[in-house]
């Protein structure tokens, strides 16, 4: 670990790399994100411009049904325009838990609800232009109910090989960013709850 000497060094310079917010302005109201210019005082006492979307947080969850079975989905991506395959996922509400948001966008998606489910860790999608935390779950024992979809989601869920899924991801087939890190997670650090 750091020393007392290397620490205060470290606070120092982290300090010298801090942005001051001057003036925040809401440019957008959107449906299910806000997006903001703010007027930042630079380290070096400069005055710069940050474009920025304020983002309640999200979950997304690797549903096992099996040691060797996962259920992803299929659905389309309008931003992109293309129907990808991904894991489960979802918006976190106002006043509820990652936990809680997690056991909900599973049963909602895939009818599932868990009756083990287990936080990996969380990450910034993409830090440079959202405050969206990622809460990465992984769920097994599952209990088959009915999905509960949202009235503008269309998406199929189904079975596949957790190892096929791998497969999907080095060939390029599988290129959401949640959907990699998630299931290279499990994968590089054995993970998988039936092992």
């Amino acid at each position: 670990m750091f020393s007392k000497f290397h620490r205060k060094r470290y606070n120092d310079t982290v300090a010298g790399l801090v942005e001051k917010k001057i003036k925040s302005t809401r440019v957008h109201r959107g449906s299910a994100v806000d997006f903001y210019q703010d007027v930042v005082r630079l380290p070096d006492g400069r005055r710069a411009i940050r474009d920025y979307m304020k983002h309640p947080g999200a979950v997304t969850v690797v549903p096992f049904l099996n040691k060797k079975e996962i259920l992803i989905l299929r659905q389309h991506r309008y931003p992109v325009g293309k129907t990808i395959l991904e894991i489960p996922a979802g918006k976190i509400d106002p006043n509820e838990s990652p936990l809680t948001c997690a056991k909900r966008e599973l049963l909602e998606e895939t009818g599932y609800w868990p009756r083990k489910i287990k936080r990996i860790f969380s990450f910034w999608p993409t830090p440079a232009f959202a405050t969206e935390t990622m809460h990465i779950y992984m769920a097994w024992n599952l209990v088959y109910k009915e999905p509960d979809r949202e009235e503008d989601e269309f998406l199929e869920p189904f079975p596949i090989k957790f190892s096929k899924v791998v497969d999907l991801i080095k060939t390029g087939k599988i290129q959401d960013a949640k959907s990699v890190i998630a299931i290279l997670t499990i994968k590089t650090f054995n993970l998988n709850p039936y092992q």
